[in-house]
């Protein structure tokens, strides 16, 4: 559910109500620990959302920028960059696993030919 939840700070073009609004959803959901709340607590849900929109929109507003304007597209690279490193190191992993368990398979039937 967080992995949604994206940098808004510091965009061109600027980050938009409803970018807040979806990353203060992920934020509500994530803490409840809801996806859809019961009905009998959407407006209490709602309510949170709302004022975690504004509190963001505030933060986002007062911050004064430090760094390069960023843009959706370099971290649109950015983010495929660091899949590409977490599925190679992924492919590195099951390939060491894969001739640990072989390994391990040949000890195993050795003993029992014993």
């Amino acid at each position: 559910m967080c992995r949604n939840i994206r940098v808004l700070y510091n965009f061109e073009p600027p980050t938009t109500r409803e970018e807040i609004r979806a990353a203060a959803l992920q934020y509500v959901r994530k803490v409840s620990g809801l996806a859809k709340p019961p009905s009998a607590d959407v407006a209490a849900f709602e309510t949170a959302i709302d004022e975690v929109a504004k509190s963001t929109g505030r933060l986002l507003h007062s911050l004064s920028a430090r760094t390069a304007v960023r843009t959706r597209e370099g971290e649109r690279v950015k983010a495929h960059a660091r899949w590409e490193k977490r599925e190679k190191q992924l492919r590195r992993d099951q390939r060491r696993t894969g001739s640990d368990q072989s390994q391990r398979s040949k000890a195993h039937s050795s003993v029992g030919s014993r």
